[in-house]
């Protein structure tokens, strides 16, 4: 019974913790309307990029969203995956070259659209 008790006292101190990091997030969360952005044909944040992958020989594309919303399956990625840092500040024609676990992966940018364009 001690061990149960001190096994609740302990999630409960994990959850609470938990609950301060993410109102830590929340009370410094951004909402960046993507429509008004002029970045000049760069990728930044919530852009949607089309890409070639050269490794799948094949067309890709994703938007750069926040941590909480990435969903690979739907094409949403991290503005801290590590393609999504590849691709910050990029622009159309440009390629990068991504490390990742199966090794170097190399994508051409095809295009750059922000907003619901």
């Amino acid at each position: 019974v001690e061990r149960s008790r001190w096994l609740g006292d302990v999630y409960k101190r994990q959850i609470v913790g938990r609950f301060g990091e993410l109102e830590d997030k929340l009370s410094r969360a951004e909402v960046i309307d993507s429509a008004k952005l002029d970045p000049g044909g760069k990728v930044v944040f919530s852009a949607r990029v089309k890409l070639w992958e050269e490794a799948g020989d094949r067309e890709v594309s994703y938007q750069i969203v926040g941590e909480l919303e990435a969903d690979i399956d739907q094409g949403l990625i991290s503005h801290s995956s590590p393609l999504a840092l590849a691709l910050l500040g990029k622009m159309e024609g440009n390629e990068v070259e991504v490390d990742a676990p199966g090794g170097i992966q190399r994508y051409e940018v095809l295009s750059v659209v922000y907003g619901n364009n």
